[in-house]
């Protein structure tokens, strides 16, 4: 999962490749209609390049998914191997149950 320093792909394929959308036209459609937010800035074009490290806001079916890169996958691989290229914020797996620990007394 090491880059060459500088690396980037295309963030339409990168959607698609870490199965975050399930078409690369819906991934392009998405930075055209300006629902992509790339460390902060929106994006309006496909072509926009994402690096490791970077911080992906998306709003996909009325919710927003907050990811960092990890890693620029090499191909549209199976779901654990494109989750292995980025962290999701807020998901239910980040965050502990509330009825996981007793409060303290």
């Amino acid at each position: 999962m090491a880059e060459p320093a500088g690396a980037s792909m295309r963030i339409d394929r990168f959607l698609w490749f870490a199965r975050l959308v399930k078409t690369r036209s819906l991934a392009q459609s998405l930075a055209a209609e300006g629902h992509i937010r790339l460390s902060g800035r929106r994006i309006e074009r496909a072509h926009a390049a994402v690096r490791v490290g970077d911080t992906l806001s998306v709003a996909i079916a009325g919710k927003v998914r907050v990811l960092t890169v990890l890693g620029l996958p090499a191909r549209r691989g199976p779901a654990p191997e494109a989750r292995a290229h980025y962290r999701e914020y807020g998901s239910a797996e980040a965050s502990p149950s509330l009825t996981d620990e007793a409060p303290e007394s």
